[in-house]
């Protein structure tokens, strides 16, 4: 079965840091775009980060640029989100997605070109 499966959620205290990891299973990552989307509660999905299939393309919202970081491993078929300085407005369910070849704005500012999504793990940042 082709899925996105993400894991590394958890309860995080302010100013700490979590690692979420994005495994596919039953398709090769090379050729997508991969991004994260979060979902507070009360609020819209909203596009984290996302980087293009060649990693010559990445993106970062405001409100975590600095903060977290992207990046991929190919060889593991995984995608990770390094998430530092957290802050209690970063809580929320995170997601991943795959669209192959979606621009990367496409992806993160319009939600648009997803082909894979997963179910998403809960992060929770309180003290």
């Amino acid at each position: 079965q082709v899925q996105l499966v993400e894991s590394g959620g958890g309860l995080a205290q302010p100013g700490g840091s979590l690692r979420l990891s994005c495994a596919a299973s039953k398709f090769t990552l090379d050729y997508f775009t991969i991004g994260w989307f979060r979902q507070a509660p009360g609020k819209e999905r909203e596009g984290v980060s996302c980087i293009s299939s060649n990693d010559d393309d990445t993106y970062y919202s405001d409100s975590v640029k600095g903060r977290f970081t992207l990046s991929r491993d190919n060889a593991k078929n995984t995608v990770y989100l390094q998430m530092n300085s957290l802050e209690p407005e970063d809580t929320g369910v995170y997601y991943c997605a795959a669209g192959m070849f979606t621009p990367v704005q496409n992806m993160c500012h319009s939600d648009r070109g997803v082909d894979y999504r997963g179910k998403g793990t809960r992060v929770t940042v309180s003290s």
